[in-house]
């Protein structure tokens, strides 16, 4: 088997020669991407940080009881950030909530018109198709390596991995949501002479909104899958304790961190999800 290994596909070259040139010829693009990624994280810390924690935590329990016309679930969220003040993880947590609430504005701003594009035209899905499985298939550790290369260490760097591994999610659900819907919806909208642009604002999003919300909250579970990974390039939030434990085998530190953050993930399951029961 000499004769395969020896003439070996240089994709490790190749991808490294792609990078190479982007830092040599984009560097003005990935400066000013970062310069913009920084600004809106600083001004989201700055809203979430600067109040006293009881008062964001308030707006976080009237949003939840708008959202979900439920008492139980606004009562949950109360005790469960109440819970995560009392823990003293609440700087951490408001760090995490900025990187998931950026990768949620990232992700559903490319995503969705990506989505629709690619639903209505079904030869662009299968060639968008594969890219997507690669998106969510290859390991999230190597999305870090270019991400630093580009972005440096910091909060920016994450979010970008972040990104690159959520964003299939609200595609693929808002292609599933725009391309299933009802073929006598269309054409009565058709009939009615709707034109396409009021087709798709007037039948096709209203049909799909229950795809788009799974996918925001798909988005939002994603993302904080990656918090951990986004600390081992310098992202602030609640993977910096996880990883720290992990580095000095502090076991209690790590189930204090991991606990926190399956909080954080209930609470925003619980005010996103799409129907069902609280």
């Amino acid at each position: 088997m000499n004769w395969l290994t020896d003439y070996k596909i240089p994709i490790g070259k190749w991808s490294k020669a792609v990078v190479d040139w982007l830092t040599d010829n984009g560097g003005w693009f990935f400066d000013g991407l970062a310069e913009g990624m920084e600004a809106a994280i600083e001004a989201i810390l700055w809203v979430l940080q600067t109040p006293p924690p009881l008062a964001v935590i308030a707006v976080f329990v009237v949003l939840a009881y708008l959202m979900r016309r439920s008492f139980y679930t606004a009562l949950f969220v109360a005790l469960s950030f109440l819970f995560i003040v009392n823990q003293g993880y609440w700087e951490r947590t408001t760090e995490t909530l900025t990187l998931v609430l950026s990768a949620c504005i990232v992700c559903m701003a490319v995503g969705v018109p990506i989505g629709i594009a690619v639903a209505h035209r079904p030869k662009l899905y299968t060639s968008v198709r594969p890219v997507l499985d690669l998106m969510q298939t290859l390991p999230t550790f190597v999305y870090l390596i270019p991400a630093i290369v580009f972005f440096g260490i910091g909060m920016v760097p994450g979010l970008i991995a972040t990104a690159i591994f959520v964003i299939p999610a609200p595609i693929r659900l808002t292609h599933l949501g725009i391309s299933s819907t009802p073929q006598s919806l269309l054409e009565a909208g058709q009939a009615f002479g709707a034109t396409k642009s009021q087709l798709l604002w007037k039948v096709e999003l209203p049909y799909a909104m229950p795809q788009i919300m799974a996918g925001l909250t798909q988005t939002i579970m994603l993302s904080l899958s990656m918090v951990v990974i986004a600390a081992l390039v310098g992202a602030d939030g609640l993977g910096v304790p996880v990883v720290r434990a992990l580095n000095s085998v502090n076991t209690a530190l790590g189930f204090e961190a991991g606990f926190v953050i399956v909080v954080v993930a209930i609470v925003l399951d619980r005010m996103f999800r799409v129907g069902g029961a609280d």
